[in-house]
């Protein structure tokens, strides 16, 4: 009996060592284990469909637990505007994440996915949360000399000159924007946009932090604020999230997206290459040293060739020449635009971007058609199987370095980060920084700013005074913005009334009619237009004018009275024919939520310090029109922005 026994006692020990064997050789799941080695190993293990499961990003919308298991969705992303529901809350977005999480999970590897949204001014799709001043207002937010004669100066020797400012702003506002998407369970965000717009009439201006490639390169910190500052001995080619309060940032989009002909979007970019290296890739060299996880492609052309078919771009240059290991991500429906009109040849489509070097594609509906097309291509050999495994790496490297094997699901803690209030006063410092003052008196010997907050009666005018809207601009709440009390803040009224004397009896008319401005006796008007909410092609403009009823409000107000007007807008505008009825003008930008910061510095809590990322033009027949250019004549220069100091300092 003894005898028979050993070889049953020897089979269940086998039987137990080659288990705990099997589990051993699973490195991926080890975290431990390094991140070449897991990703090796997971990948090992992987089907055709699973790998290019992993390269397909479906809108939310179009996603389900059953649409995830069976096709291997690797990515979900939230386009403008899609939210679980109507002023969903940060519970409401952890509960969706998790359930499509868990649904990825339970396929036959675990592979988590990630889920990307466009938190590109804050966590601006969802409701209540913080909203920050767009892009262009933060590339304001330095101080410099004043420099009012810049024909001499070359635009590498004026970027010297301005580079004193502070990009830490920036990196606090990436943190706290990273803090409010985390709190709603989201791991990725496709900001920053680092455009180096080269003319206002684009559409996506706003987006662009400068005309200046040295200023957009110094607001490459958005980076380590999203992701977490590089270790150093950190390889600086390799992406870095530094732990569950920091989300996967992505510079967009690649590349030359803002020097289009016209500023029209999505056009052709038509330059050398040593422009084009040295005018629109610098700032993607800073972030691929910052780590930053992702890269977008432009819509856009370069010189008659569309950049998500671009492979001595994407792979020649961006992944071998400048050594970029994150994940490389198309627009979304970027590669339909591939071809004219979209989709006329959806297979060369996908074989063009996939051989260009895109990892990622963001369908974001037609996922069968996607994977379909793709998996074809690869067993007809058109597509080698060395490129998808290619593509399949960089995003399992993101998704590891992101710490998605070990916490993949939301942590429903963080629910009130959404727009607490040292956040709200972040943007506020924000605002205050981004004013730029054009000018204050119709002559040095009578300024107007900053107002006196004791008044008899002023009056408050203008389409933008009283509108959430208007002054956070596009990419708010729904992907083309909104008008109204869309989302929680302060507006620029609301702000001057709890900032005046309690005395001041203050006025508000949206358009004022010269009865009312006439008959009142103000003391002053403080007059706020500018342009409406709009995201993408539908803001390109050719003739770059404010519309009504802007115009009229300040030719009846300040033409009565005396005023400061406040400009609500994602570029430079045509104002030079109101200029000399104002007595004071103000470029606010799309301030965002908190509009006390633009009451902060008006009544002279604070100085104006902020200057001009972008050249302000006489007339549009100018543009393009940059700094450093020869036939420079501008209305204000590039830099350009008066300064106060606080009420205060000057009573004492």
């Amino acid at each position: 009996m003894a005898a028979r026994r050993i070889p049953m006692l020897g089979l269940v020990f086998l039987l137990c060592w080659a288990a705990t064997t099997q589990a051993e050789y699973m490195k991926y799941k080890d975290p431990k284990q390094a991140v070449n080695v897991r990703i090796k190993d997971l990948m090992k293990r992987m089907t055709l469909a699973e790998k290019i499961g992993q390269m397909t990003q479906i809108e939310r919308a179009n996603a389900s637990s059953r649409v995830l298991k069976d096709y291997f969705i690797g990515s979900i992303l939230s386009g403008g505007g899609s939210v679980p529901a109507p002023q969903a809350s940060a519970k409401d977005w952890v509960e969706m994440i998790t359930t499509f999480q868990k649904a990825c999970l339970s396929t036959r590897l675990g592979i988590p996915m990630i889920y990307g949204i466009d938190a590109v001014h804050g966590h601006n799709n969802v409701y209540n949360a913080t909203i920050f001043p767009h892009n262009i207002g933060l590339g304001a937010t330095r101080q410099a000399q004043t420099i009012t004669s810049l024909g001499f100066l070359s635009l590498t020797l004026y970027s010297e000159i301005m580079i004193r400012r502070d990009p830490g702003l920036v990196k606090r506002i990436g943190a706290a924007t990273a803090l409010e998407v985390r709190a709603t369970g989201i791991p990725y965000a496709f900001a920053p946009c680092i455009a180096v717009c080269r003319d206002p009439r684009w559409g996506r201006c706003y987006e662009s932090y400068s005309e200046d490639h040295g200023v957009v390169q110094a607001m490459t910190e958005l980076i380590p604020g999203l992701q977490g500052d590089v270790p150093p001995n950190y390889a600086k080619d390799f992406p870095y999230v530094a732990g569950k309060n920091n989300v996967a940032a992505c510079s967009k989009h690649f590349v030359g997206d803002g020097g289009t002909q016209k500023g029209i979007d999505e056009n052709n970019t038509i330059i050398d290459a040593h422009e084009l290296l040295g005018i629109h890739m610098p700032a993607y060299i800073d972030s691929i040293a910052k780590g930053v996880s992702t890269v977008m492609v432009s819509y856009s052309s370069w010189n008659g060739v569309k950049m998500h078919a671009n492979r001595r771009l994407v792979t020649g240059h961006l992944k071998k020449k400048l050594g970029f290991k994150g994940f490389v991500i198309s627009d979304w429906q970027g590669i339909d635009r591939i071809t004219t009109p979209p989709g006329a040849n959806y297979t060369y489509s996908v074989q063009a971007s996939i051989t260009a070097g895109l990892d990622m594609v963001m369908v974001p509906y037609d996922y069968p058609a996607f994977i379909g097309t793709l998996t074809n291509l690869v067993n007809q050999k058109v597509i080698p199987m060395k490129r998808i495994n290619d593509a399949v790496r960089r995003i399992l490297r993101v998704k590891f370095v992101l710490g998605l094997f070990e916490n993949p699901l939301p942590d429903p803690s963080l629910g009130d980060q959404i727009g607490k209030q040292e956040h709200r006063e972040l943007a506020r410092e924000a605002v205050r920084k981004s004013l730029v003052l054009l000018k204050n008196g119709k002559s040095s010997n009578e300024p107007l700013l900053p107002l006196p907050k004791k008044a008899d009666k002023i009056l408050v005018a203008g389409s933008h005074a009283d509108n959430i809207g208007y002054q956070c601009g596009g990419w708010t709440i729904e992907w083309q913005g909104g008008s109204g009390n869309i989302t929680g803040g302060t507006t620029i009224l609301d702000a001057i009334r709890s900032t005046v004397d309690p005395a001041t009896n203050v006025v508000f008319s949206e358009k004022p009619d010269a009865d009312l401005v006439q008959s009142n006796h103000f003391s002053y008007a403080i007059v706020v237009v500018g342009e409406p909410p709009y995201a993408e092609t539908a803001g390109d403009s050719l003739n770059l004018t404010i519309p009504e009823p802007g115009p009229s409000t300040i030719q009846t107000v300040c033409g009565a009275v005396r005023c400061v007007v406040v400009l609500i807008s994602g570029r430079p505008v045509v104002i030079q024919p109101y200029l000399p009825v104002m007595d004071a003008l103000v470029a606010a930008w799309l301030p965002g939520s908190e509009g006390q910061g633009v009451a902060d510095v008006l009544f002279g809590d604070f100085g104006f310090t902020g200057k001009l990322p972008r050249t302000w033009f006489k007339s549009v027949e100018q543009l393009p029109m940059n700094v450093g250019d020869k036939s420079y004549d501008p209305l204000f220069p590039f830099g350009f922005g008066l300064t106060t100091k606080p009420a205060a300092a000057v009573q004492n």
